[in-house]
């Protein structure tokens, strides 16, 4: 249900929707590695991406950072969430990561699947009210 609604959205709105999952558990992978910026930098260059801020090169070294950063721990959801910071620097390139972003960041709790599918609702929503 949650891919089928991501399937209809355009690249932006998944950029930010998948920063935005990742961003609500972020938190997690900060506790278990306080200093370790890559996966926030990897965030922002999502969302730089898809605005044109930044070139496609420099937000997939993002993703790879990230993906560097799962090698670095032994904590099983601080992995998951380093990877679904990857997928989301990787959207300005291929959209269909934001699922992907968005599977891993679910691995924190059963509950996040409920916020992700209720804030891409709420994106969809503000989507239709601008456009009118």
């Amino acid at each position: 249900m949650i891919s089928e609604l991501a399937n209809k959205m355009d690249q932006k709105v998944l950029a930010i929707w998948a920063s935005d999952c990742v961003g609500y558990v972020l938190s997690y992978f900060k506790e278990k590695h306080p200093n370790d910026n890559r996966l926030r930098k990897a965030v922002e260059a999502a969302r730089a991406g898809v605005k044109g801020e930044i070139k496609v090169g420099v937000a997939r070294s993002a993703a790879f950072e990230s993906h560097i950063a799962t090698r670095e721990t032994d904590d099983e959801v601080a992995y998951a969430i380093a990877l679904a910071a990857g997928h989301t620097a990787s959207i300005s390139h291929v959209p269909s990561h934001a699922i992907h972003a968005a599977n891993y960041a679910a691995k924190v709790n059963t509950k996040e699947r409920v916020w992700q599918y209720e804030k891409l609702l709420e994106l969809q929503d503000n989507i239709k009210k601008s456009s009118n």
